[in-house]
């Protein structure tokens, strides 16, 4: 039987890799019954701003930010995506006070994500920083906080490749974008308009229900 460099044969593999399974999917559930609320508050936020919603981030929390921005639209909340180091490069001149910025970041550490929600407030524009480190000096220059629950340190690699902690934020923006659907009553045949190409279209347009809402409560 083959085995790899470290010694792991197939089946030690296979079992590591069930266990970066069950980490990952540990970190997601924590996330039940410890941000709803915070989830409410930034739909409600985003359906009142009379502008856009301005994602932004960097590295794989800017990844994450991107699609958030992706998904917000789809489901009928305009927002687009702008780096951080672009944002410091002239791009925030595209921010408005009229905007809301929401900003990701792990540890809160980013010097340039720090700089730019700094520049952001003094401008009047609105932040929410969603991080897992509520007193950080990013999350303290922000207008509000998004706490999400600490990521074991085993989930993350050597508590620095960001996995486990980068599904928690999906599955945190997942929840974000449908709950302002919900909100804003988008329907599928809404998704369809602005979804027309690809599987998505097709689908859509063999639906016989295009009217109804993706989601209802429960």
């Amino acid at each position: 039987m083959s085995s790899d460099d470290h010694g792991l044969d197939e089946e030690g593999l296979a079992n590591l890799a069930g266990e970066v399974l069950s980490r990952e999917s540990a970190a997601i559930a924590a996330l039940v019954g410890a941000v709803e609320s915070s989830i409410v508050t930034v739909a409600h936020q985003m359906i009142a701003v009379a502008g856009k919603v301005v994602t932004t981030g960097s590295g794989t929390s800017g990844i994450m930010a991107e699609r958030l921005a992706h998904l917000l639209s789809v489901c009928g909340t305009p927002a687009v995506y702008l780096p951080s180091m672009d944002a410091l490069h002239g791009g925030m001149g595209a921010i408005t006070p009229s905007d809301l910025v929401v900003a990701i970041s792990k540890t809160g550490q980013s010097s340039e994500l720090t700089s730019l929600v700094e520049r952001l407030g003094r401008r009047g524009i609105h932040v929410v920083a969603v991080t897992e480190s509520p007193d950080s000096p990013f999350a303290t220059a922000a207008s509000s906080v998004a706490a999400l629950p600490p990521t074991p340190s085993d989930a993350d690699p050597g508590d620095m490749i960001a996995m486990a902690s980068t599904l928690a934020v999906g599955a945190w923006s997942d929840a974000v974008a449908v709950v302002t659907m919900s909100m804003r009553g988008h329907t599928l045949r809404d998704v369809v308009d602005g979804h027309p190409a690809g599987g998505v279209g097709a689908r859509g347009h063999r639906s016989g229900d295009e009217s109804a809402p993706v989601v209802r409560g429960a």
